[in-house]
Formats: C-alpha cells, sequence, structure tokens
C-alpha cells in the first residue's frame, strides 16, 4: 500500500530537477504569448524622442510610473503614450508626436520653463543644470529626399520656414536639407509637412519626407 501511494504522489517541483506538469504548462503558455508578441521587444528599450528632461533614457524608464501628467499638462498635445511595439518597457512611457504641432519649451506659455518637467512627480523627466531649447537634443530631423516634394521640384519650404534655429538651409535649387549640428529636434519641420496630403503622396510612403528620429 505504501509503494503504491509513493508512485502516485505528484512530484514536487524542484526534487530531482524534475518539472512538475503544472510548471511546464504555465512555462509553455508564456513562450506562446511572447512567441505571440512577434517583433515586440520583450527585454531593453527602442530609443525614442523623448521630451524636455527624458534624455536620460535609463532613468526615465525606471522612474516613470505612467501617471499621464505630462501628456495632460502639454499645452500643445505633442506628448504621447508609446506602445508595445515601441518594447514592454517603454510601454506608456512619454514620447514625442509631432504630427500637429511642435515643441518650444513652453515658450509661448511658461516663459520657456517646460511644464512636462514641472509637473513630473519622480524627476522622470528632470532637466540638467543650465538646460535649454538650445543646447538639449530631443532628436534629429531626417529629410528622405525620395519623398520630399522640393526635390520633385514642385517649390515646397515649408519646413526651411518653420524651422526656428536656421537647422534647415536650401540649396542652389531652392531644395531644403538639414544642418545637423543646428537640429535640436524641436519636430516643427515635421509638423508643417505636406508631403502626406491629398495629391502629394509619393506611392508607398508610409511617412512624411521630414520626421523627426531618435539619438541612436
Amino acid at each position: 500500500m505504501t509503494e503504491q501511494k509513493e508512485k502516485n504522489a505528484p512530484v514536487e517541483e524542484g526534487s530531482s530537477g524534475v518539472i512538475s506538469r503544472r510548471s511546464l504548462l504555465v512555462g509553455l503558455g508564456g513562450t506562446a504569448v511572447l512567441c505571440g508578441l512577434g517583433a515586440v521587444r520583450y527585454v531593453g528599450s527602442d530609443p525614442l524622442v523623448r521630451p524636455p528632461g527624458g534624455q536620460n533614457e535609463d532613468q526615465l524608464v525606471s522612474a516613470c510610473i505612467h501617471c499621464e501628467k505630462c501628456y495632460e499638462v502639454c499645452p500643445r498635445n505633442v506628448i504621447a503614450p508609446a506602445h508595445i511595439e515601441n518594447g514592454i518597457l517603454n510601454m506608456r512611457t512619454p514620447v514625442m508626436t509631432y504630427s500637429q504641432d511642435w515643441c518650444d519649451w513652453c515658450k509661448e506659455e511658461n516663459g520657456g520653463d517646460p511644464l512636462c518637467v514641472k509637473v513630473c512627480p519622480t524627476k522622470a523627466l528632470e532637466l540638467p543644470q543650465g538646460a535649454t531649447a538650445e543646447n538639449t537634443l530631443l532628436g534629429l530631423a531626417d529629410l528622405d529626399t525620395d519623398l520630399c516634394l522640393a526635390y520633385r521640384l514642385i517649390g515646397c519650404r515649408f519646413c526651411y520656414d518653420a524651422c526656428e534655429y536656421d537647422a534647415i538651409e536650401l540649396d542652389e535649387n531652392n531644395r531644403p536639407y538639414v544642418i545637423d549640428d543646428k537640429c535640436n529636434g524641436c519636430g516643427a519641420c515635421e509638423s508643417v509637412c505636406v508631403s502626406m496630403q491629398n495629391g502629394s503622396i509619393t506611392a508607398g510612403a508610409n511617412r512624411r519626407a521630414i520626421i523627426v528620429e531618435p539619438i541612436q
């Protein structure tokens, strides 16, 4: 009788290196979920264009509590939550979106003192001493000449006119190009680009001709 009970007794986790059926199923289930995420990164985080004070990626990801205060206080609505495709660690952390407007560090609304930094309760957004819009790099404007209307000799120069930092100049054919050393990633150029509007879309285009890319 004793021998029969011992044969039927479940094997405890950790004994003799044998994994219980329950643990095996849980492990397989977790693997299936991760596989289902496909290209989603579950370790580490992709570089993103962050609000002022969010340039220390490790500090931002570790300190952000997803309170959404920075989204809510932004007067230009250019701060949004990151999505799962940006990496699980990044999900719901703040990123810059320049589809409708750009970041002037709340110059008009708060004298150049970014409101997102002021309301952050955990200092996930924290500016170094002496940081300004001019000396802080949020990202870099990237111009795709295949998508740019000016490079199809249509004569567009909206990005050039919008840039307040002289980071975009015109060549001899009045086509814009970016001066990396002067760009601070404010997004003014991206917000006014009309390359994706009706009648201007290049076949296969899935982005504007000029966008602000994260610093790699």
